[in-house]
């Protein structure tokens, strides 16, 4: 193995990637490289293109600072300082390393984590506090990676019902995006001290089903060698007819945004003619805030319209993506590596106001029951007493998004590979009394060490600080050794059909077998299709 990299002084660090040469700096301890070009800039003609490798540079790229976040429409001021200057661009595909001081007389390569973010496919980015992961650097002795990919309609809308020779548009681009990551990861991270047979790609929300379709992508073969799933909705992968649908939705969307954009702009000069531009000149001229803008109201739409579906989902192309993940995982053509896959208590209370993507409504809730066969429908009204006020809709809604789902996926994938089931319970008290309890993400600031960020800080202002950082502690070793290659000890029995050992991470950790198994026999009946 070569090892290429160079020390330049005791503050900054010189390594040679595929591209040229990229200047990190030593900060709290710790060696960072930052935005990191792993693909060419997705602009101009390779705007809803597969990408394609970056260009090379002269001379020596400093790695000091993030790279622009992907085109979206919400910057999270609870993630960010307020005073942060975050630039978002289509030049945005970087990845960034973090890893453990060089010991020049160590030879052994560390073991690799590769972070995908979430944020629905709409926004976030490798620069979020679990991008930088120090925690598992330092803990574990791990070289970290995180990256950006495409989101929202540069990334998640399917547009090739317009591909023309002359225009074409490819398909699943932020899948494709982080298949071409693992790739550079395989060909570059033994410069920083990795292993690339050693890489563990782990994610939560929608970096979670990110994971799960990589498991499924036969292009993704052999990029990892296992992978830890947070509150997945795997699931959320559709057929290409409904994502052409969408695709027509949003053109039509786009053009009302860019028409009423160029009537107010008191400068835009003579009439650009919005209604006669093809398709394609219109997705291919629009400006980024036009397609996020439009992207946002098919957002708002799809919810009501086709309830319990993601509107930015990878899709079933047949090419990248042969057969739906669940479908994979169910025959065993997904990627057979081992496996840690789990959820929190109650995924769904948190998703209202503005995040209501859930079928939670009772209109919703009815477009399920009416879809359901007849004789599933009494049994689910059992397992959630009460349907369809606010808390059994809630917890319905993230059962049918996430936790089910996820069980699924843990039947099985534990039929051909090593599998491990969790459930996260931790609740801080303010949560509690705000009806949220362990809902979908409040793992992810004690997991990553972050309680010192302001949500944190809300989250435990009424009391339990200790507990919750205390299990996001554990947590942490816990994904970290696996991570090393050390499977669970028998604290935490592997998952199979028979039992349904799952690993309850809560104040005092425990081991509950099959769960919530009543709701689980529900859903089987609900949801023949997914039950297999």
């Amino acid at each position: 193995m070569i090892r290429r990299r160079r020390r330049h002084d005791d503050e900054t660090v010189d390594v040679r990637v595929s591209g040229g040469v990229v200047r990190g700096v030593r900060e709290r301890g710790l060696l960072a490289w930052r935005g990191i070009p792993y693909a060419a800039a997705p602009v101009g003609p390779l705007r809803f293109a597969a990408p394609v490798a970056a260009r090379v540079w002269a001379g020596i790229r400093h790695a000091a600072d993030f790279g622009p976040v992907a085109p979206q429409a919400i910057r999270n001021p609870l993630v960010h300082s307020p005073s942060a200057a975050i630039r978002a661009d289509e030049d945005c595909l970087t990845v960034n390393v973090h890893a453990p001081v060089w010991d020049d007389e160590a030879s052994t390569p560390l073991p690799v984590m590769v972070f995908l973010h979430g944020g629905g496919y709409s926004v976030g980015s490798s620069r979020d506090f679990s991008g930088q992961g120090e925690g598992f650097v330092r803990d574990g002795r791990i070289v970290y990676v995180s990256f950006n990919y495409r989101l929202g309609p540069l990334g998640y809308l399917d547009f090739t019902r317009y591909s023309t020779p002359e225009r074409p548009f490819e398909s699943n681009l932020g899948l494709r995006d982080q298949v071409a990551l693992l790739r550079w990861v395989q060909e570059n991270i033994d410069a920083f001290g990795g292993d690339p047979n050693n890489v563990t790609v782990f994610g939560a929300s929608a970096g979670g089903n990110a994971v799960t379709t990589l498991m499924a992508t036969p292009s993704a073969r052999g990029l990892f060698a296992r992978a830890i799933v947070q509150s997945p909705p795997p699931n959320a992968v559709y057929a290409p007819s409904l994502t052409a649908r969408w695709a027509g939705e949003f053109v039509g969307i786009l053009r009302g945004v860019v028409a009423t954009r160029e009537r107010r702009d008191v400068h835009r000069g003579p009439d650009t003619g919005t209604s006669a531009r093809t398709p394609q000149e219109l997705l291919g001229s629009a400006a980024p805030d036009d397609l996020v803008a439009a992207c946002a109201i098919l957002q708002v739409r799809t919810p009501d319209a086709d309830p319990g579906i993601f509107c930015l989902a990878p899709v079933v192309d047949g090419a990248l993506l042969p057969r739906h993940p669940m479908r994979a995982f169910r025959d065993g053509t997904a990627h057979r590596v081992p496996l840690i896959i789990g959820t929190n208590d109650r995924e769904g209370a948190i998703f209202r106001g503005r995040v209501d993507i859930l079928p939670r409504t009772p209109a919703r809730i009815e477009s399920l029951f009416a879809r359901a066969p007849v004789g599933a429908r009494a049994s689910m009204r059992a397992a959630y007493p009460g349907l369809p006020a606010r808390r059994p809709a809630a917890d319905f809604g993230g059962d049918f998004g996430f936790w089910f789902p996820s069980t699924r996926v843990a039947d099985f994938h534990s039929r051909y590979a090593p599998t491990w089931s969790y459930r996260f319970d931790v609740a801080p008290r303010l949560l509690e009394v705000l009806g949220l309890d362990a809902t979908h993400g409040v793992e992810m600031f004690a997991l990553f060490g972050r309680t010192d960020l302001a949500l944190a800080r809300l989250m435990t202002a009424l009391g339990g600080t200790e507990a919750y950082a205390a299990a996001g502690e554990r947590m942490r070793a816990m994904w970290v050794r696996f991570a090393q290659g050390v499977a669970p000890d028998g604290a935490w029995p592997r998952y199979g059909e028979h039992g349904r050992a799952t690993l309850v991470i809560d104040a005092d950790d425990r081991v509950a077998f099959d769960p919530r198994r009543e709701r689980r026999r529900a859903w089987t009946r609900f949801l023949p299709a997914l039950a297999g």
